[in-house]
């Protein structure tokens, strides 16, 4: 992301696309002196990335980005809680409850013959 002062994003080149984002780059001190401005510049619809030594630090941007950021990684969630749901089910069958038991109440010496049964018939 090219670097800009704030006074240049206010004009029309200061402005820099990033991953689709309208953004302006400013440093930590800029965003201190500016902080008026740079709220004007997000109700644009615009991300102010703030950097301190040249390293972005902090991002600020419009509630409205914000929720729809947040949810976003709502749906996400949801997504793999509904997935793992759907396994946890398919793994509390009666036949998987009594293959469980079996493999618990199995001596060491049924594990290991187990085990190289496996291991035999996945080599062929």
């Amino acid at each position: 992301m090219k670097k800009h002062t704030l006074s240049e994003a206010a004009g029309s080149g200061g402005r820099g696309r990033s991953g689709g984002l309208d953004t302006i780059s400013v440093t930590a001190t800029e965003a201190q002196n500016e902080f008026g401005r740079l709220l004007d510049s997000v109700a644009q619809d615009r991300v102010v990335v703030i950097t301190r030594h040249n390293t972005p630090r902090a991002v600020l941007m419009s509630v409205d980005r914000f929720d729809a950021l947040a949810g976003a990684e709502a749906a996400v969630l949801d997504t793999l809680t509904d997935e793992f749901d759907a396994l946890l089910a398919k793994m509390q069958t009666p036949e998987v409850r009594a293959a469980t038991r079996r493999a618990f109440d199995a001596s060491p010496d049924e594990l290991r013959d187990a085990a190289m049964e496996a291991a035999r018939s996945s080599e062929g």
